[in-house]
């Protein structure tokens, strides 16, 4: 890049003062209007690269659905391009598989990649076992539902509170940005016909032939048509059940008499039991309608107009029925805007107060001039502005990355205001007018500003193209950031020599002597001493370099490791686990006791359980717990004004002794992709059989760390089946089928569905069973009496054994291996990361001594940070060769660009020391800033280099024109680089953003000291060695 253009940007823009105004007013609107339009949310929208599929074979066990099931279903999901990972766990009756195609796979064809996944899926389902049923798919796995109201109808009826529900529902569904409106809780209702045993037993009827029955009788089949000369007439046979009293009067076939179904039956309607998964709001019965957003909306303006129509719908309920808010993302999202618009204030003044201090404070005599920091603050809100413009054009909206990113940018975005600003300043004090000082601006910054403006730009760029989820979760950093950067530039050449000329006062006086203000000063003195002895002693100075750089290594090794941190928001949430198999009644009965335990401690606002299931996707980055009989999960929400952490504690200490049947996990919700367990260890198989003696190990060395909690391996407990091995000479002289068993044992012991119960828009199902003390103990099964071919029946004792065996509750594969995982939270306060690494270490002989066949993966916080850095990482090398192209188009030397790329490490023991003072983790959130940082040093270098390249072209010597130089760039550098720091203190404390303000500051502060010193030293050993020392 040539510096001498002979066409200078801030001189047209001074010499067409209209168009300028113009620009500025239009520029300011404009961006204040596309601020408004602005989507809304609380996390940048990411896509799930995963798709649910589940399937089920009535009476199969766990081994008998991974083997003959899951498996099939493996592979062919393993024959879908770009699959990443293939996980299932299968339980008796059933199997679920999540599907994940891979981190890089373009977002936008996701949804076609799983269209090809259900195609595949249903062309092979023919080849499943016969009596499977699917596989059914869900690929709205990211829905997240960030409005929840719970709507409560203690006295009415389940079908009047469905109506409610139904009702509700239909006019979210209207209201402006609703993507999709879903009821959580709603108990199915069906009609149970209940046989008496007795009573079969005395007409010698089986359930399965009562049922067959009524099937028959409530049939809708085509009966054929008319044809006449003028019409074809349809005809219809009816004799359905129009009544649950015309089901209880259905006649029934038994030998030779008929009956009522009502004389061996008892007919009900009545909700299904065991129940579904359900939900209870501070202890009371509730049915959840979560609403989702559609993408791009304005979580604001939804939540308002969602408040709206809930108070039509309140006002259209009968008393007793009432609908209230218990999970409000808009109110978040809302307090993190108020939230950065203070953080922002407060950033703004810090940097106008450097500005003003810097550019206009004069000693001799002692005064403040108020104009060049006024200059840097009017550039502010046009280079925000201009930013939200390119936002609302690229697609990016507000939310907790692109908020964060805005106030980062702010530390950078007056770099280039204030480094014009001090140029015009200077050209000011030395006798020149305004214009002359605003184009020389132009002419000896512009340039090397706009390549160290790129380089700092490009800093980031490994983000914007990392090809992972966390990629596109931080990809607003770069977004924002680099658009402010470029914006930044062209406002400095545009605007402020314009304003400078306008506003910036000629010195009365001018100093000729090249700022002897500044350079009689003490401070200048030393640092002048300073920089002249590393330009003399250049090998001792490298070398004190490179030790600080050795310390910084070792100093990042002592630092905790993280992923994401914890999010601020105040819910705290309470995983319940009870033992693989056990009922939802159980379950509930747990979370009871916990709810009225919870209930004791003072704080908390509201507690909603989820009973059956997790709670739905009400905050991205949750991670969703499948329904199982055996799960219940608490939101707890504080009062306002109230401690999360002690509210948090306090359920530590108190819950555990009232549950001590569940195996719970108290925690709170996370930032970042999802991930179930901060420290996993995966062990795979090609059989189940070799995993548990290792898995013991692993446990041993596991339980042995101090910081670990709650491990367990996530195949749970063994489960009770009870088996029936037919005696098949017996059996088949006694004309019974397995088949013909297994439907009677459903029928009477888990209810068998035999027919529709059709009214109005409803259909509810009609099922045969038992009463429950008539199925409740192993004598009920041998006495069961099944019915032969000759629909004669047989005990079932005389043609079966009988007992009762222990099998796995749960299987789980990996990519179509068997796998056993173990995992574990950590102690609070302790990193995950951290202790996962330490684990990893303990655990290598145990992974080196395993045989053939036998693999021991770490998984966890480690795997999934493993692939969002190696996808940022895999950017490095395209930053570095932009950023190494950049250099050598400024600075015309491949050496000079190298020395530029060396300082770019320099932060790292600034970063290593601020981090273990303040005691801050070092995540992924941390090491983006990290990146960026590099970017920031090798602006401040590039600016000096050529500075000292200008020094040498005026004929001084070049250990002269590095003191010299070096001299000059001393303020605009210190000043860039104090903004930078100062606008991060306000971050600073963010739970999410303070790891990565604290590496920055600190980095740039050493950085900076590092640039102004080992800088000049190393291009004294380059090119200075044949010059005599500088006096």
């Amino acid at each position: 890049m040539n510096n001498s253009s002979k066409w200078n940007l801030s001189l047209w823009a001074i010499e067409h003062p209209a168009l300028i105004r113009f620009l500025m007013v239009s520029l300011l609107i404009l961006g204040v209007g596309s601020y408004f339009q602005l989507g809304q949310d609380e996390d940048p929208p990411f896509t799930f690269r995963a798709m649910v599929v589940q399937a089920y074979w009535p009476g199969a066990t766990a081994s008998q659905m991974a083997d003959q099931v899951t498996d099939r279903l493996e592979r062919i999901l393993q024959e879908v391009p770009n699959t990443d990972k293939i996980v299932s766990f299968s339980k008796p009756g059933q199997t679920t598989i999540i599907f994940q195609v891979k981190d890089d796979f373009d977002p936008n064809e996701v949804s076609d990649r799983f269209y090809t996944v259900r195609k595949k899926m249903m062309d092979m389902a023919r080849g499943l076992p016969e009596g499977v049923q699917g596989p059914f798919f869900n690929d709205d796995f990211g829905d997240t539902f960030g409005v929840i109201y719970s709507l409560a109808a203690p006295d009415y009826s389940q079908a009047e509170l469905t109506d409610f529900v139904r009702g509700a529902r239909s006019q979210l569904l209207l209201v402006k940005d609703v993507g999709k409106v879903e009821a959580f809780g709603l108990q199915d209702e069906r009609v149970f016909v209940q046989l008496s045993r007795r009573e079969l037993a005395r007409y010698q009827l089986s359930a399965s032939a009562v049922g067959q029955q009524i099937a028959e009788q409530n049939a809708v089949v085509d009966a054929g048509r008319l044809e006449t000369n003028a019409f074809t007439i349809p005809i219809k046979v009816l004799g359905q059940f129009g009544s649950i009293e015309e089901l209880a009067s259905m006649p029934i076939r038994a030998g030779q008499r008929i009956l009522r179904l009502e004389d061996i039956a008892t007919i009900r309607r009545a909700t299904v039991d065991p129940p579904s998964p359900f939900v209870r709001v501070n202890g009371q019965p509730v049915v959840a309608l979560g609403v989702s957003m559609l993408k791009g909306g304005d979580i604001i303006a939804l939540g308002k107009n969602l408040d709206a129509a809930v108070s039509k719908i309140q006002s259209q309920l009968p008393i007793g029925v009432t609908i209230q808010q218990i999970q409000n993302q808009p109110k978040v999202v809302a307090e993190s805007v108020v939230e950065f618009l203070t953080v922002l204030a407060e950033a703004v003044a810090i940097v106008l107060a450097v500005s003003l201090l810097a550019l206009g404070l004069h000693r001799r005599p002692l005064r403040l001039d108020p104009r060049p920091g006024l200059i840097v603050a009017i550039s502010i809100p046009l280079v925000m502005a201009v930013t939200f413009l390119i936002m609302n054009l690229w697609g990016v909206g507000i939310h907790k990355i692109s908020l964060g990113s805005l106030i980062i940018a702010l530390g950078l975005l007056v770099d280039d205001a204030i480094i014009v600003v001090e140029m015009m300043i200077r050209k000011l004090e030395e006798g020149n007018d305004r214009l002359v000082a605003a184009t020389a601006a132009y002419e000896l910054t512009a340039i090397p500003m706009l390549t160290g403006t790129l380089i700092t730009a490009v800093g980031f760029l490994p983000i914007g193209i990392a090809m992972s989820v966390v990629g596109e979760y931080t990809y607003a950093i770069f977004a924002v950031t680099a658009a402010s950067l470029i914006v930044s530039w062209l406002v400095s050449v545009l605007f402020v020599p314009f304003l400078g000329m306008w506003l910036l006062k000629v010195p009365s006086r001018p100093h000729k002597d090249n700022e002897v203000n500044l350079r009689d000063s003490t401070a200048y003195q030393v640092f002048r001493s300073m920089v002249t002895w590393c330009v003399n002693n250049p090998v001792k100075t490298v070398v004190a370099t490179l030790l600080t750089f050795v310390l910084g290594l070792a100093g990042m090794s002592r630092v905790e490791q993280q992923f994401f941190p914890d999010s601020s928001r105040p819910e705290i949430l309470v995983d319940v686990y009870l033992v693989e198999g056990a009922g939802i009644e159980a379950t509930a009965a747990t979370v009871e006791r916990i709810e009225k335990e919870a209930r004791l401690i003072e704080g908390i606002d509201t507690i909603t359980s989820w009973v059956g299931s997790g709670a739905p996707r009400f905050f991205l980055p949750l991670d969703i717990i499948f329904p199982q009989s055996n799960v219940a999960q608490l939101i707890i929400q504080p009062q306002p004004g109230f401690s999360r952490e002690s509210v948090f504690n306090a359920l530590h200490a108190r819950i555990p002794a009232v549950a001590p049947e569940a195996r719970l996990r108290i925690k709170l919700l996370p930032n970042g992709p999802p991930v179930p367990y901060p420290v996993q260890f995966r062990l795979t198989a090609e059989r189940p059989d070799a995993l548990y003696e290792v898995a013991e190990q692993v446990r041993e060395v596991m339980k042995a760390h101090p910081e670990v909690r709650g491990l367990h391996d996530n195949w749970n407990e063994r489960r009770p089946v009870v088996q029936i091995n037919l005696d098949l000479a017996k059996a088949r002289d006694a004309g019974v089928t397995s088949a013909a068993v297994a439907r009677e044992l459903q029928a009477r012991f888990s209810g068998r569905v035999v027919a529709d119960y059709r009214e109005r828009e409803k259909i509810l199902p009609i099922e045969v069973e038992l009463p429950l003390q008539e199925r409740d103990s192993m004598k009920d099964i041998r006495e069961l009496l099944v019915p032969n071919t000759n629909g004669r029946l047989v005990p079932l004792e005389k043609i079966a054994r009988l007992e009762l065996i222990w099998e796995p509750g749960m299987i789980w594969r990996y990519n179509r291996q068997y796998a056993l995982t173990l995992q574990a939270d950590v102690s609070p306060g302790v990193q995950g990361a951290t202790v996962a690494l330490e684990l990893q270490k303990a655990l290598e002989p145990i992974k080196a001594s395993l045989p053939v066949g036998l693999a021991l993966e770490i998984g966890g916080t480690i795997e999934e940070s493993s692939k969002g850095q190696a996808s940022i990482f895999a950017g490095v090398p395209i930053m570095l060769f932009i950023t190494l192209m950049l250099l050598v188009m400024q600075l015309q030397s491949t050496p000079r660009s190298l020395m530029v790329l060396a300082t770019a490490p320099l932060g790292l023991a600034g970063v290593a020391a601020a981090l273990l003072v303040l005691q801050r983790p070092f995540g992924f959130v941390a090491m983006l800033g990290v990146i960026a940082l590099m970017g920031m040093i090798m602006r401040n270098a590039v600016i000096l280099i050529d500075q000292i390249e200008k020094e040498r072209a005026r004929g001084s010597s070049v250990r002269s024109a590095i003191v010299e130089a070096t001299l000059l760039r001393f303020r605009p550098i210190t000043l860039t680089a104090a903004a930078a720091v100062l606008a991060m203190i306000p971050l600073q404390n963010s739970i999410f953003w303070g790891p990565m303000a604290v590496a920055i500051m600190g980095g740039l502060v050493v950085a900076t000291g590092l640039t102004l010193l080992s800088l000049p030293a190393l291009y004294s050993l380059v090119y200075g060695r044949k010059e005599e020392a500088v006096s």
